[in-house]
């Protein structure tokens, strides 16, 4: 339910596009991200930081798309985005005793076994690589491509490309799980 919800802007904004063009799915793009974040706040009481950086690039490129009536800007966001995680998962990977993958699972993780910390930096510095390579071929898809390449690429190719790399690192966390309760 968690994933419907977080790639519901994203489908609004495809759905958009195909019916109404780039220029109406970006403002329906950022309405819903800021609707989104609201109701996260309500019902979780809290901010979510990952949203809240979203929402933002979101309304400056998709603004500029607006003002300047370019959808270059707006293509430009997952890119912004995707380089913003990979920069602050090498930060957490260098400067902080546990890498940010490490944080976010670790809790879901913990009944389960114990993953080492060397696998959490291997995990993190991949995930930081996935989303380098994600933001360069969204450049790459932008401006090779038309505005309806670009918004399959960006609905189909991103979502399946972080539901192939999660099932990818959910095979490989599993040794270490498994391990971990035969130990019991």
């Amino acid at each position: 339910m968690q994933l419907l919800f977080e790639i519901l802007p994203v489908f609004l904004f495809f759905l958009t596009f195909k019916i109404y063009g780039i220029y109406a799915a970006t403002l329906v793009g950022i309405i819903a991200t800021f609707i989104q974040l609201l109701i996260t706040r309500i019902f979780q009481r809290k901010w979510d930081k990952k949203q809240g950086i979203t929402l933002a690039i979101f309304m400056i490129f998709g603004g500029m798309t607006l003002y300047f009536h370019d959808p270059i800007f707006v293509k430009w966001k997952p890119t912004i985005i995707f380089w913003i995680f990979a920069v602050v998962l090498l930060i957490t990977q260098f400067f902080t005793k546990k890498p940010l993958m490490q944080r976010m699972m670790e809790s879901m993780l913990e009944a389960r076994g114990q993953v080492p910390q060397s696998v959490w930096k291997y995990v993190n510095f991949f995930w930081a690589l996935f989303f380098s390579v994600m933001g360069a071929v969204n450049l790459y898809i932008a401006y090779t491509y038309n505005d309806d390449v670009w918004v399959n690429f960006k609905f189909y190719g991103i979502t399946i490309s972080f539901l192939v790399f999660s099932i990818i690192q959910a095979l490989y966390l599993s040794r270490f799980l498994i391990e971990g309760e035969s130990k019991e």
